[in-house]
């Protein structure tokens, strides 16, 4: 019959399915597994010229975490990014051969032990969340739920001792943990959500600056409860004189907000704001003052007469290790005295690694967190984007503070250093921050066509 179409419709094209990649995963995971051994043997044979006798062990128990969170995301996760697991089982086993190579200058003081049992913890953690976070949206139902026991967790500690003129801790006996470790990742979750919820009318109400067309501030209304949030957590922060976790709070928070609403003009808010506020405080407060003033002059106590401090031990140790490093175990960083294994552990990465080993530690953190920006990103559910880039950030700005302050950059701000240092609470927190980046990821790269990149 003329004027009709006798052709059949042409059959739909069934979308490309994003390959898994699972595979990829636990190759990287044994060679991670492997480097990890060959580390810990390394320091045996330069310390003492022979293996140490719990190599076997070591290397066992840090494949048998590494194969269990690798099954759970298989089985649970099986489209997340491949190179997120195997660089956090890399950097968690470094950070334990680096802790056992300074448990071997100090017998009176081994962590490793304890550092281990608390990465079990941490890798535990990390395979609940997987296995019973199905959807990583769940998280936004528990925005409020989770500000209010961020808040808790940052106060407690204001009535327990001082610890290094800090009051971050929780003591009861021999056990101690850092609440606001855990408190970053509630933060996260509660900023992502309600700024979410509020994006559009972040930005695109309220009044424009005179002469800054970049920056237009919402109405109070919006933007007054997460303002209020978060300068009620600085604060507490800062009568804790926990200033480093204050700087992460801070940068979080100006980092999704620029991200939520994409007005430039908050970067430079915030980067007058934070240099408004360092000034103030660190011309104040007698703590932060000392900071800045070894800082500013870091062999000023060497002109004195009273030997070096810990940052001018740190820059000799780094300027001893040279390009390739002394080898693990014949460095001498633990000089740097009581924060060796904690705060200035990337010293003992500089000079025993060299510079290429620590460009390559600094790589591994830099991948860490573009695959997490990159899960974020593919994301069109601005929740998901949100958490996972926010997630990301931490890790880039804990990174950031903590290299900077231990190589003369910036001051000291006292933080932990991601899976390296000697830490429980920041150990399990980045395994949990890991876990959810995974989550997301898989919700990423295996959403329907046409809902982001895969």
């Amino acid at each position: 019959m003329a004027g009709t179409s006798t052709g059949a419709a042409p059959p739909a094209v069934p979308a490309a399915r994003v390959p898994r990649r699972r595979g990829t995963e636990l190759a990287l995971l044994v060679v991670a597994v492997l480097l990890c051994v060959y580390g810990y043997c390394d320091v045996g044979l330069a310390q003492h010229g022979t293996v140490p006798p719990g190599a076997a062990g070591y290397g066992a128990g840090l494949g048998a975490l590494a194969l269990l969170a690798h099954l759970a995301v298989r089985f649970r996760a099986p489209y997340a990014d491949p190179l997120l697991l195997p660089i956090a089982v890399l950097l968690n086993g470094l950070g334990l051969v680096l802790i056992y190579r300074l448990d071997l200058e100090t017998p009176h003081d081994e962590a490793a032990p304890a550092q281990l049992i608390w990465s079990t913890v941490g890798v535990g953690l990390f395979i609940a969340a997987v296995l019973f976070l199905r959807d990583h949206r769940a998280l936004q139902r528990y925005a409020y739920l989770s500000v209010v026991a961020a808040l808790i967790l940052m106060i407690v500690p204001i009535f327990f001792p001082a610890v290094n003129g800090a009051r971050i801790w929780i003591r009861v006996g021999g056990f101690s943990i850092q609440p606001g470790e855990f408190a970053k990742i509630l933060l996260a979750v509660f900023f992502a959500s309600y700024l979410a919820d509020n994006r559009n009318a972040l930005a695109y109400t309220g009044r424009t600056l005179w002469r800054f067309k970049r920056l237009q501030l919402p109405t109070g209304r919006v933007l007054g409860p997460i303002v209020a949030i978060w300068l009620l957590s600085v604060g507490v922060l800062v009568l804790e004189r926990d200033l480093g976790t204050s700087l992460l709070f801070f940068g979080l928070f100006v980092i999704l907000l620029y991200v939520a609403t994409g007005r430039t003009g908050w970067i430079a808010v915030g980067l007058v704001l934070a240099a408004l506020g360092a000034f103030a405080v660190g011309s104040l407060e007698p703590h932060v003052h000392s900071r800045v003033e070894d800082w500013l002059h870091p062999f000023a106590s060497i002109d004195a007469g009273q030997g070096p401090n810990q940052l001018a031990q740190s820059l000799f140790a780094f300027a001893a290790g040279g390009m390739l490093g002394t080898g693990l175990g014949l460095g001498h960083s633990i000089l740097i005295g009581f924060a060796a294994k904690s705060d200035f552990i990337l010293a003992t990465a500089g000079e025993e690694l060299g510079l290429s080993g620590l460009c390559a530690v600094f790589l591994l953190y830099a991948l860490l967190v573009e695959r997490g920006f990159r899960a974020g990103l593919a994301l069109r559910e601005p929740f998901g984007r949100l958490l996972a880039i926010g997630l990301a950030s931490i890790v880039a700005l804990q990174v950031f503070v903590i290299a900077g302050g231990v190589t003369g950059l910036i001051p000291l701000t006292g933080m932990a250093m991601p899976f390296l240092a000697q830490g429980g609470s920041s150990v399990v927190t980045n395994w949990i921050i890991v876990a959810l980046l995974i989550r997301v990821s898989d919700s990423a790269r295996n959403q329907p066509a046409g809902e982001g990149a895969p």
